[in-house]
């Protein structure tokens, strides 16, 4: 299982952290599962949140760019599922790099809960689900707090984009 071994961020708490989740629109059922954890995750963590849609999963990092400018942590949550083309190699290869440049460009961490599956069945089993496998909604919340939460604790006092 991919999910062995991941970190425990149990009793992490969020309050005063603004969140913005970015979600693809694609997939209704997966999507649903991975933004309906990330929304749980954030509510128990007593973090301030928005989530913002938008059509698929090549769209996430322009709005995710937008969201950081206002957020302290932005979650990116998606789904690809493999297909026949070479769309899936393309899709994803640009939503991760976009995603990986705006936390770089930024600075504003982002959660990365892109789901990239070679079927639905792969994809429903990380949704986060009470029968699924794994729950990558929450992981990405978790991620994206946790490190936050670090930049956080090493910015100087007064810094830009955190407040004391």
């Amino acid at each position: 299982m991919s999910g062995s071994g991941a970190p425990s961020f149990s009793g992490t708490r969020a309050e005063g952290l603004r969140v913005t989740v970015v979600a693809s629109s694609w997939h209704d059922v997966v999507m649903g599962g991975l933004v309906d954890s990330a929304v749980r995750t954030l509510e128990e963590m007593g973090a301030d949140y928005e989530v913002i849609r938008v059509p698929g999963a090549f769209e996430l990092p322009v709005v995710a760019k937008l969201a950081a400018a206002s957020a302290d942590a932005v979650v990116a949550l998606g789904v690809v599922v493999r297909g026949g083309t070479p769309h899936f190699e393309y899709v994803c290869q640009a939503a991760t790099d976009g995603l990986s440049r705006v936390a770089i460009d930024t600075g504003v961490p982002v959660g990365f809960g892109l789901l990239t599956c070679d079927n639905d069945e792969q994809a429903i089993a990380r949704a986060g689900f009470p029968d699924s496998s794994e729950d990558k909604g929450r992981e990405a919340v978790e991620a994206a707090v946790a490190t936050a939460l670090t930049l956080r604790s090493m910015a100087p006092k007064g810094s830009v984009g955190f407040s004391s």
